[in-house]
């Protein structure tokens, strides 16, 4: 599993971006996890899966309060990535309102969770290979803060805490 000190793996996610007003939609596009970090503060969470319960009521709305402050604290970009395609994280982030607060990141074949070896296996639940819930805060690319939840527990992986590491 992938720990603090260490570089964030070279990987792709893709991101669905919708421009409000005309219709047209952006995407998805590829973004380049290694390009991406470089040179910047990133408070990164990872969940299940879109519209599961905790992930819609707790974990992501969590991070869009608190953007403001975490930004205050030097984070430059939040991502949340889950095991979905961009549209469902497309989809998810207009029904979470996330605007320009938190960029959703599609991890489609699971292929970041795997290299970070944060994986869930919820396939006897039918949800097959998914990430575990945590939160990590990334500068420059590096592992500086990693919060992992044990099994169905949301405790360590909220904004609040890595808005406290963010500050220390």
């Amino acid at each position: 599993m992938i720990k603090v000190g260490d570089t964030l793996p070279a990987a792709t996610l893709m991101e669905f971006s919708e421009v409000e007003g005309n219709g047209c939609s952006i995407g998805p596009n590829p973004v380049d996890v290694t390009k991406a970090s470089t040179g910047k503060t990133i408070a990164l969470f990872g969940l299940p899966g879109a519209y599961t319960p905790t992930c819609s009521a707790k974990h992501v709305p969590g991070y869009v309060e608190k953007a403001e402050e975490l930004k205050a604290a030097g984070v430059d970009e939040i991502w949340c990535v889950s095991v979905n395609d961009a549209f469902v994280m497309g989809a998810w982030a207009r029904d979470q309102k996330t605007g320009a607060k938190v960029r959703m990141l599609a991890d489609g074949s699971a292929d970041f969770a795997k290299a970070t070896g944060l994986t869930l296996d919820l396939t006897a639940r039918g949800m097959g290979l998914r990430s575990n819930r945590y939160s990590m805060l990334v500068k420059d690319g590096k592992v500086a803060a990693l919060n992992v939840e044990g099994p169905g527990k949301f405790e360590v992986s909220d904004a609040a805490t890595l808005l406290a590491q963010a500050k220390g």
